[in-house]
């Protein structure tokens, strides 16, 4: 077995978890962006940030890109309960039993 294919093998299996994973929480993959996103403005900001120290900066570059996958992750399971509990007209019994 070569490395070559063991490393072929290993992106295809991870290319189908994040399929698997977007197709359940597509949110997470706009937070994702966002995330990439704030850093990236973050970056280009860097440079016009004035006196501001760099540790100062970087503590609020964190918080910003952090409150962009959270706010994200928020809407999307809104919606998810939205649409589970608000929206669907005949609401799924729970497959388990609550007496074990």
């Amino acid at each position: 077995m070569s490395s070559k294919s063991f490393f072929a093998e290993d992106d295809a299996e991870q290319a189908n978890k994040l399929a698997k994973k977007a197709k359940e929480s597509p949110f997470m993959l706009i937070g994702i962006a966002g995330f990439i996103a704030a850093g990236a403005i973050g970056a280009y900001k860097y440079r016009h940030r004035g006196t501001m120290s760099t540790s100062v900066f970087l503590m609020q570059l964190r918080v910003a890109a952090q409150g962009t996958v959270v706010g994200c992750l928020t809407l999307g399971l809104g919606y998810q309960m939205a649409k589970e509990y608000i929206f669907d007209k005949h609401p799924k019994e729970n497959l388990k039993s609550l007496s074990n």
